[in-house]
């Protein structure tokens, strides 16, 4: 399946656990349920201009929800986690202080 860079990231994922892995060079993203590996590099690369060291991809499970006697699910989705080369950084996540 052929996506637009665009449409490979969603968004950025912003929790405490994702400014802390920005001090190594890596940053997460939410990313489209077909995306893979080379689809996520080559976005994250055309997008911000730097070099892509290694993509790792995780699956978040859907988690249970209730409402008093109403029972659901919050539904899972992908992401994906970029380290990128040593000296680069992606603007986006610069505001961010841990």
């Amino acid at each position: 399946m052929s996506l637009h860079p665009n449409q490979v990231l969603l968004a950025p994922v912003v929790t405490e656990k994702s400014y802390e892995l920005i001090e190594n060079r890596k940053y997460s993203f939410r990313v489209h349920p077909d995306a893979h590996k080379t689809q996520v590099r080559q976005a994250v690369e055309e997008l911000f201009s730097v070099h892509v060291e290694a993509v790792n991809i995780v699956k978040v499970q859907p988690k249970p929800k209730r409402r008093g006697m109403r029972a659901g699910r919050k539904p899972g989705w992908k992401k994906a986690i970029v380290q990128v080369r040593q000296g680069e950084t992606i603007e986006i996540f610069e505001g961010a202080q841990v």
